[in-house]
């Protein structure tokens, strides 16, 4: 099976990959509500047309840190299972990204676990996006933490 959460090459996870692992969970019989958050590439960014993204991560501290959140989020009550898959490489628009699951008891436990899983995912682990975006000076590539003084 593959693991629970993580950094994987492009095509080599996908939604329905993760709905399978989450059902297969030990405890699921006791699930009545699954949420799932699945990012995307945005078609713009900062006044430009982005082309395509480029992710990539320092993969093994990325799976440990994506672990850590999702065994955290793991022992909020009514939770069942918590998963959280971050791919790699290069994106068109409107492709996915990242996607993050939620089992619980109820739909009214997964939510706000769901969003803090995101929340937790784009603030500690170490997934970097470079831009490649058209604007009305040219095309142009960025880290995207290199844009915020623009």
């Amino acid at each position: 099976m593959k693991k629970k959460a993580g950094v994987h090459e492009k095509g080599s996870f996908s939604l329905a990959d993760l709905i399978e692992s989450t059902k297969k969970q030990t405890g699921f019989e006791k699930a009545g509500a699954i949420g799932m958050f699945i990012g995307v590439v945005r078609g713009t960014t900062g006044g430009g047309k982005v082309q395509k993204l480029e992710l990539q991560a320092y993969e093994e501290k990325a799976d440990e840190v994506l672990t850590n959140i999702c065994n955290d989020l793991k022992k909020k009550p009514g939770i069942i299972d918590v998963q959280i898959h971050h791919l790699l490489g290069d994106f068109e628009v409107g492709e996915d990204l990242v996607y993050v699951s939620v089992a619980g008891g109820h739909r009214q436990q997964i939510f706000p676990v769901l969003e803090e899983a995101v929340e937790r995912y784009k603030k500690e682990a170490p997934i970097f996006k470079k831009e490649l975006v058209t604007t009305d000076k040219g095309n142009k590539a960025y880290w995207t933490a290199e844009r915020l003084d623009q």
